[in-house]
């Protein structure tokens, strides 16, 4: 009779052992788990980190020879503005990094001297900034005229003195309508600027916000002086 009631407790101590090897069980499992998703968190945050660091990289071992552009026509303390412009120009790639050959009036990417890029970008921005001073407009339709061309100031000049993307939009309209063939986003009516093909209504808004991330992110080699960001 005392082996037979002995039984069921040992049934039930196994069941107990059995659950407690289970639990431990998945426990580490589920920790093995977070540890991994954690690790993997981690890993995809230093990658987006790295991505943006290099883009700023790329502008920023361009900076000394911006400023040194910008010395020359006395408007060293937009040093951060115009080293946003190339980022969202080219992000410091190719040979015209500035893509300035179509304010001389040629094709785009025909100057292949990074040099030679920044002393034109510098020299056009210099142009957009003197117009723009004496047409009384604000610092974004400035920016937005290095991508939109100086006839963007006088129609900014005319209605407002302020630039807004609805502005840029009637003016993109405005030289579509001259010349839909050209500027018809490549065909794509998927580009998020169609119809508005010519330039792009939202550069001055980009501008801006990547000279808040060079300023926030501060590379070697940008800049030691306080910079004028007039957004």
């Amino acid at each position: 009779m005392k082996s037979t009631k002995k039984k069921p407790k040992k049934k039930k101590q196994i069941q107990r052992n059995f659950n407690l090897v289970m639990l431990l069980f998945l426990f580490f499992i589920a920790l093995f788990l977070f540890d991994r998703f954690f690790d993997l968190y981690n890993e995809s945050l230093k990658k987006i980190n790295v991505g943006a660091n290099s883009s700023i990289g790329e502008v920023a071992k361009y900076t000394p020879v911006i400023k040194k552009e910008l010395e020359k026509v006395d408007l060293e303390e937009y040093t951060v503005t115009v080293a946003a412009l190339m980022m969202q120009e080219s992000k410091g790639k190719g040979g015209d990094p500035m893509q300035a050959s179509e304010s001389l009036g040629l094709a785009p990417n025909t100057i292949q001297d990074p040099q030679k890029s920044i002393q034109q970008g510098v020299k056009y921005f210099q142009q957009v900034m003197s117009y723009g001073e004496k047409m009384q407009v604000d610092f974004p339709t400035v920016i937005q005229s290095y991508n939109m061309g100086i006839g963007y100031i006088d129609y900014v000049a005319k209605n407002g003195k302020k630039h807004s993307e609805e502005l840029a939009k009637k003016f993109s309209k405005i030289q579509v309508d001259k010349n839909p063939q050209t500027y018809n986003c490549g065909g794509n009516k998927n580009n998020f600027r169609y119809p508005y093909c010519y330039g792009d209504f939202t550069y001055s808004t980009k501008v801006a916000k990547h000279m808040e991330t060079i300023s926030v992110n501060n590379p070697a080699n940008l800049i030691d002086e306080p910079t004028k960001i007039s957004f």
